[in-house]
């Protein structure tokens, strides 16, 4: 029996889930109803644009979610080191200590990668930017907190594809460790 969803937010994460577990092309509507627990009225009465903007309506939650918990409070720290720490935690945390996959990099390797460039490049430009912005007032040049920036963020991204082939999550974690302490240290 479909599921009653009062509001379109709450949907979001279900839908997230579908997607990183199947990718969006094969995120079937039967799938996501599946997912959901919602029949196909209901889907389409919260996202008329289909499965595009449910894709889409995923991706901006897990921007403001990112912008809230990583790119801002690297901005914004008065304590550099304190910054990286937390983005670090906020990162462990939001992949479930590497056992959930990011789905913006589901998105940038699969066939949907055009359909949602903008959004994809705009969200790991900036987590780059951010943390090379953190890096450079904690004493890095610019070339180099660009570099360090890109390789940490690659870092964190190929640490969880490894961690979700080695199926050890644990296997995350420590990366994200060593990444910290490599930050930590060179600041």
């Amino acid at each position: 029996m479909p599921r009653v969803m009062g509001e379109r937010r709450d949907v979001v994460p279900l839908l997230a889930e579908v997607f990183r577990t199947y990718g969006f092309e094969g995120a079937s509507l039967a799938r996501i109803s599946e997912g959901t627990g919602l029949g196909k009225g209901s889907m389409y009465n919260f996202f008329p644009g289909g499965k595009e903007e449910m894709a889409d309506a995923v991706l901006s939650e897990i921007d403001d979610w990112f912008r809230r918990q990583v790119f801002q409070p690297l901005r914004d720290a008065a304590d550099v080191s304190q910054g990286v720490a937390d983005m670090f935690t906020a990162v462990g945390r939001y992949f479930l200590s590497g056992r959930k996959v990011c789905l913006v990099g589901v998105f940038a390797l699969g066939h949907e990668r055009d359909r949602f460039a903008v959004k994809v490049q705009a969200y790991f430009a900036e987590w780059v930017q951010a943390l090379a912005s953190a890096l450079r007032r904690g004493g890095h040049d610019a070339a180099g907190a660009a570099a360090l920036a890109e390789d940490v963020v690659g870092g964190i991204q190929g640490a969880l594809v490894l961690a979700r082939a080695a199926d050890e999550p644990e296997l995350f974690m420590r990366a994200l460790q060593r990444m910290r302490q490599r930050l930590l240290a060179a600041g």
